[in-house]
């Protein structure tokens, strides 16, 4: 009787012991991969850049009119966090201050917004000819933007944080050459990252599919070793680790790319496409999923008749 007693004491005890930790297990956190799988956009909005957080928001740049629209990823509705100034929005990148850093296409400029008022924090007049300031990165001492048009790029130094009143040029040389023509035969170095070690930048070149490591420090810029591959219509760039994901738009592609840590030599491992892609342009990652805005075609007319949105995929 009394090893029985024990024994159900015992039995009871582990029971006991067990509840309590598979209770205290119960996350309230939602989960990324259980939010909307679209985010419909305002009619006419014509989407380009995308950047997420911090926290599960998104903020979407309009290639139409610059307007920022910011989206709760958690439901998948939003507004416009800021009107735009008649120019373009294309790239566009947050920091943990709570900025948004916006590259203004054929405008020629830049801004940086502040993510909680929508309000102008500072602008920037980077080309005084014909330009296409196409996307953003930010490192741990500057902003960097791309022109599709010039081959050069344009550094908004951070020192401290702080918002300078100018911003630098530095000429591209070396490896990549721009080529000039209609449509896409003139976009040059489009998307634009930091290499895994930080210690250099890398972008994408539209036009040739060719993908180049970028001495900050010169602008001389050296041809990644792809062994073979290319990744031709290369937009959007986004660095996670040593794994690059490259939007190429017209194909409706992810490209998956392995990077050794100097940026030097990558392989693609892999193509993601999806159904719901319609000529995606840049992507953003949240938890486990990346995010892409759909822009249907760079000639289509943004009239308040043709919707648009950005469509959520399994991050691979």
């Amino acid at each position: 009787m009394l090893r029985a007693k024990v024994s159900a004491l015992l039995v009871f005890g582990l029971a006991a012991t067990v509840s309590v930790p598979a209770q205290a297990a119960v996350s309230h956190r939602p989960d990324p991969a259980a939010f909307p799988a679209e985010i419909r956009l305002p009619n006419g909005f014509k989407p380009e850049g995308i950047a997420t957080g911090p926290g599960p928001f998104a903020y979407v740049g309009s290639m139409a009119d610059g307007s920022i629209y910011r989206a709760d990823l958690r439901t998948g509705r939003g507004a416009i966090l800021s009107r735009g100034p008649g120019t373009q929005a294309l790239g566009v990148k947050t920091d943990a201050r709570g900025r948004l850093f916006v590259a203004g296409g054929m405008g020629g400029d830049a801004r940086v917004l502040d993510t909680r008022t929508g309000r102008v924090l500072a602008s920037y007049r980077l080309a005084t000819g014909p330009a296409f300031v196409n996307d953003v990165i930010l490192t741990q001492g500057a902003a960097w933007f791309t022109d599709s048009t010039n081959p050069v790029l344009y550094k908004l130094p951070l020192r401290g944080g702080n918002l300078p009143s100018a911003a630098i040029r530095i000429p591209l040389t070396g490896d990549l050459v721009y080529h000039d023509g209609p449509d896409s035969a003139g976009f040059n170095a489009n998307g634009i990252t930091p290499t895994p070690d930080g210690r250099g930048l890398i972008v994408v070149q539209s036009n040739t599919g060719g993908l180049f490591r970028v001495d900050p420090a010169s602008g001389t810029t050296r041809r990644v070793n792809l062994h073979g591959e290319s990744l031709p219509e290369g937009d959007g760039l986004l660095l996670r680790g040593r794994t690059l994901y490259a939007v190429q738009n017209r194909l409706n592609t992810v490209a998956v790319l392995r990077l050794n840590a100097e940026g030097t030599d990558g392989r693609v491992v892999r193509r993601v496409t999806d159904p719901r892609l319609a000529l995606p342009t840049t992507v953003a990652a949240f938890g486990s999923r990346l995010y892409l805005p759909n822009i249907q075609a760079f000639t289509t007319e943004p009239t308040p008749q043709v919707s648009y949105n950005a469509v959520a995929i399994p991050r691979p």
